[in-house]
C-alpha cells in the first residue's frame, strides 16, 4: 500500500505556513542579521492538523509541509542577504515586483537543481554528514504523536505573546523598544543596551550557547572594547554620550566586522575544500549511473530529463533578467554563465558544510561575499564599470545566494525524508513549489518594511549593508575607512586561528568566525537578548528531564515568539503604510468583537450569565 504523501491537503499547508514563515524570517533577518529554521515547528503543526484534527497517523504528509514550510524560509534568507543592497546604493528606488521575484525563483530553483544529484553522494552514501537539523526534524516526525496538539498550542501561546509585545512596544508605544545607556568619561564613550525583543530572546534559544555566546563576543569586541578605544583617540565631536556612541559606530565600529565578515567568507570556502572536490568526485558517478532507476519508492529522485528542463528553465529566466536590468546582449550572456558556474560549487559547498556543522552555522552570507568578490573582479578585468556592472555583480551574488541556502535546506529537509522513508521526489517537487510561491511575497513586504521601517536604518540589514559598501567601493567611488576592515581582518584572523587550536583539542565550544563578525557590526543591544536566549536554553537542556526521542517544547515556544513578533512588525508597518493609526485598529477590533458576542447572545448560543 502506498502511504498517503504528496496529497493537495499537505501542499495546501506547506504553502501557507511557507508564506507565513517567509514573512516572518523577511522580518526578523533585516532587524537580527539570522533567520531561523521554519522546519520543527511547521512538522509540529502539520502533525496538529493530520493526526489532532483529522485523526490520521501521516507521517509522510507531515514530512512534505516542513518540506515547503522550510524552502520558503530559506528563501527569504537568499533574499534579505542581497537585494535590499540594490536599494541602498541607488539601482534600485524600489523593490521591484517581477524583478525581486524571478530573482529568488531562479535562485532558489537553480539550488533544488543542483542538490537533487548530489543526493545519494552526500546524504546516503557519506556517513560522516550527520545533517543535524534533519535528524531532529525527523525525530520529531516519528516520536511526536502524543504531542502534536500541545505543540501546536505552544507554536500558538509564543505567537500570541511576541505579537502582544510588539504591539505594546512599537504600536502603542506603551514599553521601550531599547533600554539603552551612555556616559562619557573623558573622551571615551561607554555604551550598554537591550531590546526588548522576545523574538532576539527566542533566536538565542533556537542557536543555542555556543553561537549566542559569539554573537555576544561581538558586540563585546565592538561596544565594550573598541568604541571606549576608538572615543579616546578620535573623539565625536557630539557632546550627548549616546549620539557619540551611535556616530562611533556608524562610522568606525561596523566596519570592524565588515572587515571580519570578509576574512570569515573566504575562510569558510577554504576549509572544505577537500570535502567538496571528494562530493564532485562522487556527483560525477551519481549522474554517469542515473541509468540504473531503482525500483524503490524511497530511491526515486525527479528525472534527471525534468531536471534538465528545470535547469534550463532557470537558466532562461536568468538572462531575461540580466537583460532586463543590464540591456547589453554579451555581458548579460557573460553574467549568466558565472552564476551557473558560481551556483553550482556553492551549491555543492552548502550541502557539504550544513552536513558537518548544520544550517544555524552555514556560511551562506560568506559565500555570498566570495561570489561578489569573485564576480566583481572579474568584471572589473574585463573593463566594465558603472551602474550595469554594479547590477550584475549583485544581481550574481543574489541568485547565487538564494540557491546556497536552498541548497542547505534541501540537504536537511531529504536527511529527514531518508530517515523517515519519504520520497525523495516528491520532497524536492515540494522544495519547488516551497521556491515559487513564497518568492511572490517577498517584493511587497521588502516594499513594506523599507517605506516604514528603513532598511539599513531602522532595520539594519547587515549582510545587505556589507554588499552594497563592497559593491560601491569597487565599482564607484565609495570610500570605506580601511584602517577599520583591517583592524577588522586582524581580529578575524586570530579568531581563526583560536578556533583551530580548539578543534584540535576536540573541544564542543569552537569560535566559528561569522557570529562573531555579525555581533562586531550589530548593535550591542541585540546581542544581549540573543544571549540570554541562549543560556536559558543551556541551563533548561541541563534541567530537563524525560526528553529522549521527545521535541523541545522551548523550540516550539520559541518559533512562536520569533512569528509573532515578526508578523505583527510587519501588520503594524502595513497600517503606518495606509495611514492607520494602531489605536483605531484596536477600536475596530473592541467593536468587532462586542457584535459578534451580541450576535452569539441574540442566536442563544452564548451561556447565559
Amino acid at each position: 500500500m502506498i502511504p498517503r504523501e504528496f496529497t493537495l491537503l499537505a501542499v495546501g499547508i506547506g504553502m501557507i505556513v511557507a508564506i507565513i514563515m517567509t514573512t516572518a524570517n523577511v522580518y526578523v533577518g533585516l532587524y537580527a542579521g539570522m533567520t531561523v529554521s521554519a522546519s520543527v515547528p511547521a512538522a509540529v503543526i502539520a502533525m496538529g492538523i493530520f493526526r489532532g484534527i483529522l485523526r490520521r497517523q501521516s507521517i509522510l504528509e507531515s514530512n512534505l509541509v516542513q518540506t515547503i514550510a522550510s524552502a520558503g524560509e530559506s528563501l527569504a534568507a537568499g533574499a534579505i542577504f542581497t537585494l535590499p543592497a540594490l536599494v541602498l546604493i541607488g539601482a534600485w528606488q524600489e523593490f521591484k515586483f517581477w524583478p525581486t521575484t524571478l530573482i529568488t525563483v531562479a535562485g532558489g530553483l537553480l539550488g533544488v537543481v543542483f542538490m537533487v544529484p548530489l543526493r545519494r553522494a552526500l546524504i546516503v552514501e557519506d556517513k560522516k554528514l550527520t545533517y543535524p537539523e534533519g535528524m531532529a526534524c525527523a525525530t520529531v516526525l516519528e516520536t511526536g504523536s502524543s504531542d502534536s496538539m500541545r505543540g501546536v498550542i505552544l507554536v500558538a501561546k509564543g505567537l500570541i505573546v511576541g505579537a502582544v509585545v510588539k504591539f505594546l512596544m512599537t504600536g502603542l508605544e506603551f514599553l521601550k523598544g531599547t533600554v539603552e545607556y551612555a556616559v562619557k568619561a573623558k573622551d571615551s564613550v561607554f555604551y550598554f543596551g537591550i531590546d526588548i525583543s522576545p523574538m532576539l530572546l527566542a533566536v538565542g534559544y533556537i542557536v543555542k550557547l555556543n553561537i549566542a555566546v559569539l554573537v555576544f563576543l561581538g558586540g563585546v569586541i565592538g561596544w565594550v572594547i573598541a568604541l571606549p578605544l576608538l572615543g579616546y583617540f578620535s573623539p565625536p565631536e557630539e557632546t550627548e554620550a549616546l549620539d557619540a556612541a551611535w556616530t562611533l559606530w556608524s562610522e568606525k565600529v561596523r566596519y570592524i566586522g565588515v572587515g571580519a565578515m570578509v576574512v570569515g567568507g573566504l575562510a569558510s570556502i577554504f576549509s572544505v575544500r577537500t570535502g567538496i572536490a571528494s562530493a564532485f568526485s562522487r556527483l560525477a558517478q551519481t549522474v554517469r549511473g542515473d541509468s540504473e532507476k531503482s525500483p524503490e519508492r524511497t530511491e526515486k529522485d525527479i528525472p534527471i530529463f525534468a531536471l534538465g528542463l528545470l535547469f534550463l528553465g532557470a537558466a532562461a529566466l536568468t538572462f531575461f533578467i540580466y537583460q532586463h536590468l543590464i540591456n547589453d546582449l554579451k555581458f548579460s550572456l557573460l553574467v549568466t554563465l558565472v552564476m551557473i558556474a558560481l551556483a553550482f560549487c556553492f551549491v555543492a559547498v552548502s550541502s557539504y558544510i550544513v552536513g558537518l556543522i548544520g544550517t544555524s552555522n552555514n556560511p551562506v552570507s560568506g559565500m555570498t561575499i566570495t561570489t561578489l568578490l569573485a564576480s566583481a573582479s572579474l568584471f572589473l578585468v574585463l573593463g566594465f564599470q558603472g551602474d550595469s556592472a554594479i547590477l550584475a555583480t549583485l544581481g550574481v551574488a543574489a541568485v547565487v545566494c538564494c540557491a546556497a541556502a536552498i541548497a542547505g535546506d534541501c540537504s536537511q529537509d531529504l536527511k529527514t525524508g531518508l530517515m523517515v522513508k519519504a520520497t525523495p521526489r516528491y520532497q524536492q517537487l515540494g522544495q519547488v513549489i516551497g521556491v515559487v510561491i513564497p518568492a511572490v511575497v517577498i517584493a511587497p513586504v521588502l516594499t513594506l518594511l523599507h517605506s516604514t521601517y528603513g532598511i539599513g536604518d531602522g532595520l539594519k540589514a547587515p549582510q545587505a549593508t556589507l554588499f552594497a559598501s563592497l559593491t560601491q567601493t569597487l565599482f564607484g567611488d565609495a570610500d570605506l575607512p580601511t584602517d577599520m576592515l583591517l583592524i577588522g581582518a586582524g581580529i578575524g584572523v586570530v579568531i581563526l586561528i583560536l578556533d583551530a587550536i580548539l578543534k584540535y583539542k576536540g573541544m564542543s565550544f569552537r569560535l566559528y568566525l561569522m557570529p562573531v563578525a555579525v555581533g562586531i557590526y550589530l548593535p550591542i543591544s541585540l546581542a544581549v537578548p540573543i544571549f540570554l536566549g541562549g543560556v536559558v536554553r543551556f541551563f533548561a537542556d541541563k534541567n530537563r528531564q524525560n526528553t529522549e526521542g521527545k521535541s523541545d517544547n522551548g523550540v516550539l515556544l520559541a518559533s512562536g515568539y520569533v512569528a509573532g513578533e515578526s508578523i505583527m512588525g510587519v501588520l503594524l508597518a502595513l497600517l503606518i503604510f495606509f495611514n492607520l493609526e494602531p489605536e483605531s485598529f484596536v477600536s475596530l477590533v473592541v467593536i468587532a468583537g462586542v457584535a459578534i458576542y451580541l450576535f452569539k447572545v441574540a442566536r442563544g448560543s452564548a451561556k447565559a450569565a
